[in-house]
This record gives C-alpha cells, structure tokens and sequence, in this order.
C-alpha cells in the first residue's frame, strides 16, 4: 500500500520534519545557538534546502522562495520528494509543517507519496526495497480532511497508471488489461465493457485488428464509463489512451535499445485508467468516458506489412507504409467510435512520436487539435498547476498534403520532418467532435528518476486531464 496523508493536530518531537518556510519553525523545536546561526548564514547564502541531524530524527527547511523551480507548487512538490530521501533509518513518517501558503504542505505531501513509488513485483523479497515511508502527517488548522482524502485518492490513481506501465507484457496483455480495469470498475464504482474481437470484426475495426494480426492474444477494445448523477456535462467529455501493450515494431523491428522501454507503449491507456479511477473514487461531478484499443504490435507470418491498405472503423482506407506508426492506427479507430457520443469533447493521450520528444524533450508534451481555443488555455493552465506543461504545435491544412496516398484515403507515416505534427494531423481525419492530441513519448518514459517523477512509466498524463477535469467543472459552473 503507498503512503498515505494524514491530518496531525499536534507537533510530534521526534519524528522527521519537513518545514516548508525558514519563518515557519514551530515554537515546539529549540534550535542550539550554533545551529541558529548555521541557518541564518544559509539562509543568506539563499540555500533552498537546511538539513539538522537530531539523534532520533532530521529536521528540514525548505524556503521555497530560493528554489531554482519558480511555480511555487513544483517547488513545494520537489522538496516533499527530496524530503523523502532524507529519513532517518529509524523513521517510517515524515512531518510536514504547516507553512504561510497552506497549500504548499499539501503539494509538498503529494511530492513525497509520488516519489516513494516503487514497482515491486518481480522482487523475491520486495520489503528489502520498498519505501519505509507509510505516513505523512500534515499539522495545519487550514487543509480539510477533505482535500487530503482528495490527493490520497489521485496519489492512488497515479500509482494505478504506473503499475499498468511498468507490467510487462507477460503479465498485462490486451487481456489481461481489460480484466484489470473491469475489476478496478467494480471496486471503484466506474463502469466496464470489453468487447471481444468479433465485436471489433463487427465495428470494422481496421485499425486495431490490422496490428494485432501479428498476435496470438486478441484485441480488446475497452469502454470505461463515469456518469454520476449530478454531472456538470451532457455530452460526455472522451479520453483516448494508446493501448500498444508491447511494440515491437512490428516488421519494421525496433533496434536495440529502443525495444527495450515498449512496454510503456501502454502509458496512454494507464494515464486515462488512472483519470477514471481518480474521478470516480472522489466522485467528481462529471460524465466521463475512457476509450483503449488493446493489442501488442507483434511479429510473425501474419504480421501486417508495408503495403497492405486498411478499411478504418470510420470506412476510410489506410496505406500502411510503416508498421511502427501503429498507434495512429488504433487510436484513429476509437476515435471514429467515440463520435457515437456526440461528445463535447475528446482527448487522445499517446506515446506516438519519437519526434515529439526530440522537440520539447521530457520537459512536457505537446498538444494540438480542432477544439476550442478555450479548452486549450484551460489543458494549459492545468498542466502549469501540475506541472505537466503543454506545449501547442500547429494544425495547419498544409500538413495534410504529407499524408497523401496514390492508391489510399491517406498514408499511415508524413515525411522526415514535422512527424509529430503529421502524426496529429492522420488522426484529426477520423473525428467529427472538437478534440485535443497530447502527445507523451518524452514525459511518460524516463530514463532516471526525477524528483517525483520515477523511472521508467511514471503515471504522466493522469494529474494532468485529472487537473483538466476539475478546472472544467470550475469554468462551467460559473
């Protein structure tokens, strides 16, 4: 189980404490005459973090205002994850003070939760490497009960989504995953339906099942649904995640190292199956619908390859020219489906393009679509607060002219240059609906760890359209 915030009354002497805010030390710690001085000289030295080694405990400042991150949140988030580093042998709870931003604590709480994460499955004695952080306990008058039983629930989410990315595909294929969510639906109270592969036969499905022709374990194209009775929405808001459990490539075998990260290809799934379980555990008043298209991208005699053309679900006919370019292809079908809906809007979340992470790195992801500029600024300012940053490249027609084909609707790769943007531009011809293409491949895999942001599949995309979500609601309701 991860750690868990929890709401002190009082100050507890002995245990490891974080304190956010030099001008914040309780009146219950009595610093020597020397360690007073040390922090007023480090304090003009604008060191951002002060650590004090007691017998029993550590005690850590942080002043916010000398980090070199300047969004406040961020700041207060890294320094719960450094915090996190620093706990004594002895200790198994870190104390957050209370500091003049009431929320930093919080943020900094949820920094320490995140950066305790880790996968732990194949270890044949996982409590050797678990996290001994269990509690964070928060001493404030100001946060509610409520706001920290809010972050547990999307701390757990976040963790729901790195587990789905990390699972090898030994353990979670298209199967195997919609099973997971049917039972992670039932206990959480969203609904499941999992439609077999003659049903995606039915939908004509050209997409999904002409990846999968290479598999041995089916397609499964799973529909999540959240429809609480006082929702804000009545068309229902869509989220698409890329489900390529495992991608080899396919017959355009990926070369080593890459191959190696391929079973985060999932991660778009996971972000929008920890978004719903987030929204349901906190009982968020919207309708909200996840959509995955679940295969691997498989090698073998019945693999599709270059050449082959596709009929989509949407009836549109597809030259594949690159069988590694197979997540437009399963994305472009559920995002044919979700027109049944009529939906206010869709979001696809995918790591689709190697480009994409050449552009911007792994600093944030990139957007772009046919919504309205005002859904735009709102994704936007939801990933500053979360601090999983957007950045909006172009939808010009002009790209469209890359994606022709001689003998097709279209060709399923562009040209050398702009493939992120080519890669938006095929799936913007297979929805009717106002939509959003968030494009994850440099955040969603890390190569180290960073701050909170653990190694390998790390939840990227959840807090974000979780963030998305909540603001939404904010701007409707007014």
């Amino acid at each position: 189980m991860n750690a868990q915030i929890v709401k002190s009354q009082q100050f507890k002497s002995q245990t490891d404490t974080l304190i956010i805010g030099a001008e914040n030390f309780p009146k219950e710690i009595l610093l020597s005459e020397q360690e007073q001085k040390y922090l007023t000289e480090q304090l003009k030295k604008k060191v951002d973090t002060i650590i004090f080694n007691r017998y029993t405990h550590k005690i850590i400042v942080s002043d916010l205002q000398y980090s070199k991150i300047k969004n406040t949140a961020e700041a207060a988030r890294i320094a719960g994850a450094s915090a996190v580093k620093l706990l004594s042998d002895n200790n198994n709870e870190l104390q957050i003070v209370d500091s003049k931003d009431a929320k930093s604590s919080l943020f900094a709480a949820e920094g320490a939760v995140l950066a305790s994460y880790k996968f732990l499955e194949y270890y044949k004695n996982p409590d050797k490497k678990a996290s001994k952080l269990k509690t964070i306990s928060i001493v404030s008058k100001t946060i509610s009960d409520a706001e920290i039983q809010e972050q547990n629930n999307l701390n757990e989410a976040v963790f729901f989504a790195r587990d789905i990315a990390q699972s090898p595909y030994a353990k979670l294929n298209a199967v195997k995953f919609g099973k997971l969510i049917s039972e992670t639906g039932k206990s959480a109270g969203f609904k499941v339906e999992n439609l077999t592969k003659k049903q995606i036969e039915a939908l004509q499905m050209g997409g999904l099942l002409g990846v999968n022709q290479g598999s041995d374990t089916p397609p499964v194209f799973s529909i999540m649904t959240w429809k609480p009775e006082n929702a804000v929405n009545k068309k229902p808001l869509i989220f698409i995640g890329k489900g390529v459990m495992f991608d080899t490539g396919g017959v355009y075998t990926k070369a080593y190292p890459h191959m190696n990260d391929m079973k985060l290809d999932k991660s778009g799934a996971a972000a929008v199956s920890g978004l719903m379980l987030a929204l349901a555990k906190n009982k968020i008043p919207v309708h909200a619908v996840a959509l995955v298209a679940a295969t691997d991208n498989a090698v073998d005699a019945k693999s599709y390859v270059p050449g082959d053309v596709l009929r989509m679900h949407n009836g549109m006919f597809v030259e594949v020219l690159h069988t590694d370019a197979e997540g437009r292809l399963t994305l472009a079908d559920a995002l044919s489906y979700a027109d049944k809906y009529k939906p206010e809007l869709v979001f696809d979340i995918a790591t689709l393009t190697g480009a994409a992470a050449a552009a911007i790195g792994t600093e944030g992801c990139v957007v772009m679509g046919t919504a309205d500029d005002k859904h735009f600024t709102i994704l936007e300012q939801s990933g500053n607060e979360v601090y999983e940053r957007t950045v909006r490249f172009p939808q010009w027609d002009e790209y469209d002219k890359m994606l022709e084909s001689n003998i097709a609707d279209l060709k399923n790769i562009g040209g050398t240059e702009a493939g992120a943007i080519t890669a938006g531009k095929f799936l913007s011809h297979f929805t009717t609906a106002p939509w959003i293409h968030i494009d994850i491949a440099g955040p969603a895999i890390l190569k180290s760890t960073d701050a909170y942001r653990t190694v390998g599949g790390n939840g990227f995309g959840t807090r974000l359209l979780y963030k998305f979500v909540k603001n939404y609601i904010e701007k409707k309701s007014k």
